[in-house]
């Protein structure tokens, strides 16, 4: 205790001495001719004229742009109920206290109450439609809200009502009604497909909840995807500031358009490091009307669930150096099963246009029409095909039910390293499973992951390429398996099929 006595006392004498030496040393020099005051001093500054006069005009385009789309940036200020368990393990210890945020213990007693959480975002109002005004915003900013706020640049406060939320975008349409004579500024969008790389843009919104506030940046990229938060993937990046409240506020270009909405960051600390994510406006403006008329987006459905090959997979197949979709798994009795699509095929057009990879699809898709029909070119087998699929409306419902989903696994190349890692013999030949879908026909057929397929319908495969193949759904009525696993030859039940 004395040597912890020690250190701290030395602490405050060091303190206290440098303390006096500082104010000994300002003082001593605070009348010296060789001291220059900020607010006093005359340092000359000379800049080029023409230099000055083009800076000069970037900031005159800044406050312009500020100025006019602020009006129609407004602050999202949320409210959402939450019931947690209030069991309290320690009452018996003569504890009363409580969490406050509910028990983590969970609750044997069926003690329960409602709590509060409240929350910030932000938004753009992007159309007046009489006395509704309609603000665009994140789905998890206002999808889940049970009380809504919205706050407008000039401090006015009005009650919001959820019109439509979406999670696979994770956008959100609020309106609130506003009288005759209130004015209220509507934003103007832009053209989002027109944005390139070093395009410089400006985000407005309520970072942290500092209201009204702007950042500048430029485009770092286009066409990006990942973030976890739905699953419509392609956001234009930016280096221009945005954190946690900025979500819903519209990235602005420097003709005070709207071409984004910010919805994600990317980050280890929960604050900016400029990578920061929107929603390309483009992609948006169909749903506002959906929103407004119906109440939700209306998707097509091609009923195939889609995966990204590595370079390995797609050599193996000979789809190497080849942009596209690789179809992993087609939906029993979906619009692309009873379109002729095969699992294995690799999509590379759709209407004309050239596929880039799965979430280009995922978001070219979404756009289609129930009810029209769509052109794919696939490549099977090495030839292209071309397939004529009428679209469906897409249902939640249907597309996460794994028990429709064939085959339901994903195999990937038996390769010397998963051979010493699962000590799998060199004689056996086939391919490696290494994942199920739960309740899947695989799952129904015994298929787990880590079993070596080795033969469908009793014809051998020793790869990818002939795996695929024999999964021919449309010609077979019946499917059934020979597999690998722990050191012995099993074979599976059949699986029923329709001819397609």
């Amino acid at each position: 205790m004395k040597s912890v006595t020690k250190k701290i006392t030395g602490g405050v004498l060091a303190a206290a001495f440098t303390f006096v030496f500082l104010t000994f040393v300002c003082k001593a020099n605070s009348g010296s001719a060789n001291v220059a005051f900020a607010e006093t001093a005359a340092l000359d500054i000379s800049i080029p004229e023409d230099s000055i006069k083009v800076t000069q005009a970037l900031q005159t385009t800044f406050r312009s742009i500020s100025e006019q789309v602020f009006p129609a940036v407004v602050e999202v200020d949320v409210t959402s109920k939450k019931t947690v368990n209030t069991y309290n393990p320690f009452k018996d210890f003569g504890f009363g206290f409580d969490f406050g945020f509910g028990s983590p213990f969970g609750d044997d007693e069926g003690n329960t109450k409602e709590i509060e959480q409240t929350a910030l975002g932000s938004g753009v109002i992007v159309r007046k439609n009489k006395n509704t005004v309609y603000v665009l915003t994140n789905n998890h900013v206002a999808g889940g809200a049970d009380s809504i706020k919205i706050k407008l640049n000039d401090k006015r406060e009005f009650k919001g009502k959820l019109v439509g939320g979406d999670e696979r975008m994770d956008i959100a349409l609020v309106s609130f009604e506003v009288s005759p004579e209130d004015k209220i500024t509507v934003a103007k969008l832009g053209n989002s497909d027109t944005v390139h790389q070093g395009d410089i843009v400006l985000a407005l919104g309520s970072p942290l909840g500092y209201f009204a506030s702007v950042t500048q940046g430029i485009v770092s990229a286009t066409g990006r995807s990942g973030n976890g938060i739905g699953s419509i993937s392609d956001f234009i990046q930016t280096d221009a500031a945005i954190n946690q409240g900025n979500s819903g506020g519209p990235l602005v270009n420097i003709y005070g358009e709207i071409i984004g909405i910010n919805t994600w960051i990317a980050s280890n600390s929960g604050g900016n490091q400029g990578l920061g994510f929107s929603i390309p406006i483009n992609n948006i403006k169909k749903a506002i009307n959906e929103f407004i008329d119906n109440g939700e987006i209306t998707y097509g459905w091609l009923g195939a669930s889609l995966m990204e090959p590595n370079e390995d997979f797609k050599k193996e197949l000979g789809l190497d150096q080849k942009d596209g979709a690789f179809v992993a798994e087609l939906f029993l009795e979906g619009p692309a099963i009873k379109g002729g699509m095969k699992v294995g095929d690799y999509i590379t057009e759709l209407n004309g246009v050239a596929i880039k990879d799965s979430s280009q699809l995922v978001l070219e898709v979404g756009k289609l029409i129930a009810g029209s029909k769509a052109e794919f070119k696939v490549i099977r087998g090495g030839k292209t095909v071309t397939l004529n699929i009428l679209i469906e409306k897409r249902s939640n419902e249907v597309a996460v039910n794994t028990s429709k989903v064939w085959p339901g696994f994903t195999p990937v190349a038996l390769t010397d390293e998963i051979r010493k890692q699962m000590k799998i013999d060199d004689d056996v030949k086939g391919v490696f499973v290494a994942s199920v879908e739960p309740k899947s026909p695989a799952a129904s057929l015994n298929i787990t992951k880590g079993v070596v397929i080795t033969a469908i319908n009793d014809k051998k495969i020793t790869n990818l390429k002939e795996f695929y193949a024999e999964l021919d759904t449309q010609s077979k009525d019946k499917v059934w398996f020979t597999y690998w696993k722990d050191g012995h030859t099993l074979i599976s039940s059949q699986f029923p099929l329709k001819k397609r």
